[in-house]
């Protein structure tokens, strides 16, 4: 009876997180202060990576003291033309400029210095240039920069933190390969299939569930890294959906069960569970430094509130929101310990699916519960009784999960058939 009441509650505190705690912003404009030597003044803080939006503004505003939040989609050095004209817009509605340290940008833009024009400023009293300035609000700030510049080439976050995953996953497999005495040969196969499962199922899965009308628009799109919609580009893969991964890789890790390795399917999905585990908390730490998949708006006075001034315009309006990001993250985190522990330290190992049924119902129930305080991805193409695609993708897993779990039993193995073949 105690764990039904304690389901009950989580419901009810998603439910209540999602309805009493989310917040309205009018015309999108959240508010701060801004701090001019000693003085206070109070600013609606806007942000867009919208050009039309942006052009617009400053003409859609009757407040006295605005800040707009500037970055890399708004001003590419690429077009600089259409952002030299935006730029030129604001100054003749009484905006000045300043750099990522808020000091003041006097100069005209030119190709070479428009990528470091960071705030539009309109205040009541014009700002000078030994003016001391400063932003505060009660929400954090997300706003880093792309990645790390490595001469003419940027190492992206995201893709570093898919390198991460990847690399973290085969020294973490290694090590259970020794615990196992299983041959390190049938390693190099594993992650080889892993990889292709992971990439491309995720990558279908997206399309599939979130933006199948890519099939017919930008064909090619779907399966490289390219957009051909408006002439020839090269975006990355910009769309990865985690249930499109699991299904590619329930059928790679079938192959490679009985083909490479020649064990049951649940030894393996054991121990590939532990290492996913911990990859989807970098995938997601991935999606924050993208400042995408953000939550819904929270109210800006909430210890999570944060605002992601890069944030696509798919999600709606620049406002804080729930770093949805991370509260998914830390439950992958913590289903790596549980799960790693219960491998190292109790004979679950042993018993081939228990330990991969409790990765399925927890990880999707983090995923399941998070959507409370997550933004739509796309379309919602699948949608019943209230909750969205995610949430219903993720309960027949949970009940696999169950299922999977409950058969373990049938499938009991010794030390000795554990560490078969040699």
């Amino acid at each position: 009876m105690s764990n039904l009441f304690f389901r009950i509650y989580i419901v009810l505190f998603a439910f209540i997180t999602q309805f009493a705690f989310a917040q309205e912003y009018p015309g999108g404009l959240s508010e701060g202060t801004l701090k001019v030597n000693e003085s206070n003044i109070p600013v609606k803080i806007y942000s867009t990576t919208e050009i039309i939006a942006l052009n617009a503004f400053p003409g859609n505003t009757t407040d006295k003291n605005v800040l707009v939040i500037l970055n890399d989609s708004n001003l590419e050095p690429a077009h600089f033309d259409s952002g030299n004209l935006i730029l030129e817009k604001y100054k003749s509605s009484h905006y000045q400029f300043f750099d990522k340290n808020f000091k003041l940008i006097d100069t005209p833009a030119t190709k070479d210095n428009i990528t470091h024009f960071k705030y539009a400023v309109k205040a009541a009293k014009p700002i000078t240039e030994s003016d001391n300035v400063t932003l505060e609000t009660s929400f954090k700030i997300w706003d880093p920069s792309k990645g790390i510049k490595l001469g003419p080439v940027t190492l992206h976050f995201y893709s570093l933190m898919f390198v991460l995953a990847f690399g973290l996953g085969y020294i973490l497999m290694l090590r259970i390969f020794k615990i196992d005495n299983v041959n390190q040969k049938y390693l190099e196969p594993l992650f080889t299939w892993t990889l292709i499962g992971t990439i491309l199922g995720a990558r279908l899965g997206h399309v599939i569930f979130y933006q199948p009308e890519l099939f017919k628009e930008d064909f090619w799109s779907v399966f490289l890294p390219i957009s051909t919609k408006n002439g020839f580009q090269f975006t990355g893969f910009s769309g990865l959906a985690s249930h499109g991964a699991t299904i590619a890789l329930i059928f790679t890790t079938l192959y490679y069960s009985f083909k490479i390795i020649k064990k049951n399917p649940f030894w393996v999905y054991d121990r590939i569970g532990i290492v996913v585990a911990l990859g989807g908390a970098f995938v997601r730490i991935g999606n924050f430094f993208n400042s995408e998949i953000v939550g819904k708006p929270v109210s800006p006075d909430s210890p999570f509130a944060i605002l992601f001034p890069q944030q696509s315009s798919e999600y709606g309006l620049t406002v804080p929101r729930y770093p949805s990001q991370l509260f998914e993250a830390a439950g992958y985190v913590a289903l790596f310990i549980l799960l790693w522990f219960l491998y190292r330290k109790t004979d679950k190992k042993y018993q081939q699916g228990w330990l991969f049924g409790l990765f399925f119902i927890i990880l999707w129930a983090v995923r399941f519960f998070v959507e409370f305080l997550k933004e739509p991805q796309g379309d919602e193409f699948i949608q019943i009784g209230g909750l969205n695609t995610g949430q219903v993708l993720s309960i027949p897993f949970m009940i696999a999960g169950v299922v999977i779990m409950i058969i373990s039993k049938k499938f009991k193995i010794t030390q000795a058939e554990n560490e078969k073949p040699e």
